[in-house]
């Protein structure tokens, strides 16, 4: 019964999205606002269509209802209840219709909010959006099914990956797929803008609180998922540069260009070209990295088996990218830039050379992930890049970007002497001189560390004194400490919501680089009761225990 309901609910919203796609086309090119408002209404109805068939898969996991494949396949009667509810997105179909479930509620979130002052965009926004949608519900619905019955009924399911029994299941997977699904909305915008024609920068704003949402869930999950895989997988840390941890990188790191490089087109009139080839690669990066995932193409700890949807989702990407390609090629009179830069010792180059940086970080990144299908498709044999080829490509390009973190604030629009940059530079490079020094007076002597102390350090200064110097400002005026701060903070929250986030990275590099440079590891065979000594511990290797679904570890993968 769940599976025959569950069944007919997606493929009623598929049809349903397929509705707001031709309705949202019909009332544009014949103006019509009813045919436009009906479009509307239907993809926010994808949303409660979805929500019942995500329920509908939880009812079978919790029941333990084992006619229904899925269930059988990531759940056990000995999990506990709430393992049954994360298994929803615990293996590859399940997580396909929470990825629709998420997808449809940004969606709906973005009909339901600033439709009339977006009325113009609004029938394009529901066509890019009920393309994606159309896209994914194709898939659950006819390819990736999580309602496919068994011809045999087992007396208990596998159970879930045993990677996965860990409570970062509950949060650490919605938080990269919230960010995933939220860059989506931005992206629309942006198409929506060229298929209108518009000139203005109203879907910057309009999509600007959409990026940073997604942007600030996926550097969440990031995170988290560092968590995680310090303690599940074994690695003696919290990254290892896996296909699937860069394919959440690589979007990140193109959302955090767009979101600096985006601010230069609101201020100053520039990279419109630019600002919109980031969007759409950020997108694009989205869609290349769930391709890598659930296709198995690249192997991983993290990936789900390969299946049937590799080519969909394959083909679904070569489509955006002709589609957004032929937009901004048609549109390219509208992205022409209205202003040029004046001087390379400016704030607006700061942001250039940031976004230079962030690209060559990802350039690299891109490019070593996708090794093993360039050198099988070049050489017939697969290769791999190791993390250690990985740190020593980047270690550069991040201690600059760390370096620009602290230097970029002190520059002015349009101009800046070098002259006024040393002044301001001068006491804090010695400040994190005198750190150095003492972290070398208490036994540091790796010149890499001292160098990276340095230059974090350095830029914590100058971050603080932005800080210090606004704060003082507003003291002037007559109000107190903590009053000209909390004032300072609410009245330029872009600015310094900025510097807190710079803040945040500048304290993880200090242990980044404590812990890439001074992290020891090793592979040993011991036998039960014998033991190692690494550095002032002792480890023992007292016993193994087996448990239930063990077996799924031989291939590490989200299903057997």
């Amino acid at each position: 019964m769940i599976a025959d309901i569950g069944s007919i609910t997606l493929v009623i919203a598929f049809l349903v999205a397929i509705y707001a796609v031709v309705a949202a086309i019909v009332g544009a090119r014949r103006g019509d606002d009813r045919w436009v408002r009906s479009a509307r209404n239907a993809i926010i109805i994808v949303f409660p269509l979805v929500v019942l068939a995500c329920g509908l898969v939880i009812t079978g996991l919790v029941t333990g209802d084992f006619s229904i494949a899925y269930v059988s396949q990531v759940s056990s009667r000995g999990m506990p209840t709430y393992l049954k509810v994360t298994a929803l997105w615990g293996g590859q179909a399940g997580s396909l219709l929470f990825w629709n479930l998420l997808l449809s509620a940004f969606t709906a979130a973005a009909m339901l909010s600033k439709w009339r002052q977006q009325k113009e965009l609004m029938p394009y926004v529901i066509i890019v959006l009920g393309l994606v949608q159309v896209f994914f519900l194709l898939v659950s619905s006819f390819v990736e099914s999580p309602f496919v019955r068994n011809d045999i009924i087992p007396a208990d399911g596998n159970g879930l990956n045993p990677l996965l029994r860990h409570p970062g299941m509950i949060i650490h997977p919605p938080m990269l797929y919230l960010g995933f699904v939220g860059l989506t909305i931005p992206y629309a915008f942006a198409m929506a803008a060229l298929m209108s024609n518009q000139k203005s920068d109203n879907w910057i704003k309009t999509s600007r609180r959409w990026t940073l949402v997604a942007w600030l869930f996926l550097g969440l999950g990031l995170i988290l998922g560092g968590r995680w895989a310090y303690d599940v997988l074994g690695w003696g840390g919290y990254w290892g540069w896996d296909p699937v941890e860069n394919a959440s990188l690589m979007p990140w790191l193109a959302a955090t260009a767009f979101l600096h490089s985006v601010m230069i087109q609101e201020k100053m009139r520039m990279f419109k070209m630019w600002n919109m080839f980031l969007i759409v690669l950020t997108f694009l990066l989205v869609i290349a990295g769930t391709f890598i995932v659930r296709s198995g193409v690249i192997s991983s700890v993290h990936s789900f088996a390969q299946s049937a949807i590799g080519p969909f989702f394959f083909g679904f990407m070569a489509i955006m990218f002709i589609f957004s390609l032929v937009l901004i090629t048609l549109r390219r009179d509208i992205l022409r830039t209205e202003n040029q830069i004046v001087s390379y010792l400016s704030r607006e180059a700061a942001f250039l050379y940031n976004n230079f940086l962030i690209m060559a970080i990802l350039a690299v990144v891109f490019l070593f992930t996708y090794y093993p299908i360039f050198s099988e498709l070049f050489t017939g044999e697969k290769g791999f890049v190791g993390p250690p080829v990985y740190e020593r490509a980047l270690a550069p390009l991040f201690a600059a970007l760390v370096l620009l973190m602290g230097v970029a604030p002190l520059t002015m629009w349009y101009r800046t002497s070098i002259q006024r940059l040393g002044r301001a530079s001068l006491w804090p490079a010695v400040g994190a001189l005198v750190f150095v020094g003492v972290l070398f007076a208490l036994g540091v002597r790796l010149w890499p560390a001292l160098l990276g102390f340095w230059l974090v350090s350095f830029s914590v200064v100058l971050t603080v004194m932005e800080f210090v110097k606004g704060t003082r400002a507003r003291m002037g005026k007559g109000e107190n400490v903590w009053t000209a701060f909390t004032t300072l903070m609410a009245r330029n929250r872009r600015r310094y919501g900025g510097y807190w986030i710079h803040m945040g990275v500048l304290i993880m590099a200090f242990g980044i680089v404590a812990d890439g440079l001074y992290q020891t590891e090793t592979q040993i065979r011991l036998n039960a009761g014998e033991g190692v000594q690494l550095g002032d511990f002792e480890m023992v290797f007292n016993s193994v225990s087996r448990f239930t679904g063990a077996d799924d570890l031989l291939d590490h993968r989200g299903r057997r």
